[in-house]
């Protein structure tokens, strides 16, 4: 039997691995600038791949290749993990442009929003309805991106585009219900051929960067491959000792440090309405993660009155 004290070290120790996760995460827009000249594309084809050989060994070591076959067999979920694939395919591309194209910020943005999105996403698929303070924190979320938009004379597409993405794959994980490192094993396996093809494509046309650019670039371009695996197996690792409310509530790291990367080391310029637009943003998640906190406890409260 787990004593009090074993508790709580395991939700120490799922706080460090969560916490470790969200800061990779975070800092990932110092690492895909490194890889220029490769363009965004040809960054995202080799991450595919060399995250594909990284999970290989994983699941050797791990003993997920059974798993992974089962999985393999079954229709539904190879369509359902298909569509995850693309979804992640889509984050990851627009991420990389956003990083390396001067929108640091602008990607920050987009893992702020995506609580709000993914709500919505559950009304508008699900059908499911929003608590007076939930539909609060969307409108917020609304008026935020109506006030960056006419800032910045177009709609915030990189964010919109990272938000919607994930939110899309973050459905469509749980509508799969697989584990970290087979659900990635999965989707890169999926996607490896597209991405196998496309650099054969570069390199037929001698516009392949990697192997042509020095070694560094060619060890670090291989290297996107533990880069993308290691913060997955601590969120993994996390994702088993915490509960949900702390899942939530760590995931801000992530933009938080992304926005400050933007602003001190990429020197992105924010003006007075843009600064706006992102304290409408906070204030709204502001909103949300208070409403949602509440309405756990209340839940839980409730599930504890009725048992006894």
């Amino acid at each position: 039997m787990d004593t009090p004290e074993d508790d709580r070290s395991s939700r120490s120790g799922g706080l460090g691995f969560g916490v470790g996760a969200y800061l990779c995460w975070g800092f990932f827009p110092l690492y895909w600038p490194l890889l220029l000249p490769a363009g965004s594309l040809e960054v995202l084809a080799h991450r595919i791949v060399w995250s594909l050989l990284v999970v290989a060994v994983a699941l050797t070591v791990l003993g997920g290749w059974r798993r992974l076959t089962a999985i393999a067999r079954d229709p539904r979920t190879l369509v359902v993990v298909s569509l995850a694939s693309v979804a992640i395919a889509v984050n990851w591309g627009g991420f990389i442009y956003g990083v390396t194209s001067g929108h640091v910020v602008e990607t920050s943005l987009g893992y702020f929003i995506n609580p709000l999105v993914t709500v919505l996403l559950g009304v508008v698929v699900l059908g499911e309805r929003l608590r007076p303070p939930q539909w609060g924190a969307v409108t917020l979320g609304a008026a935020a991106v109506l006030v960056l938009t006419v800032d910045l004379g177009r709609p915030p597409w990189i964010a919109l585009l990272l938000a919607s993405s994930f939110a899309c794959y973050g459905f469509l994980k749980k509508r799969a219900d697989l584990g970290a490192v087979e659900g990635l094993g999965m989707e890169t396996l999926v996607l490896a051929p597209f991405a196998l093809a496309f650099l054969m494509t570069l390199q037929l046309r001698g516009d392949l960067v990697f192997a042509h650019a020095g070694t560094v670039n060619a060890v670090l371009l291989a290297a996107t491959g533990v880069v993308t695996a290691v913060p997955l197996l601590l969120f993994s690792a996390a994702a088993t000792r915490l509960s949900l409310t702390q899942i939530g509530l760590l995931q801000y790291l992530t933009p938080v440090v992304q926005f400050v990367l933007g602003l001190v080391v990429f020197g992105e310029a924010m003006s007075p309405a843009r600064w706006a637009g992102f304290v409408l943003i906070w204030t709204a998640l502001v909103v949300f993660t208070a409403d949602a906190v509440t309405h756990r406890r209340r839940v839980l409260r409730r599930a504890a009155e009725s048992a006894v």
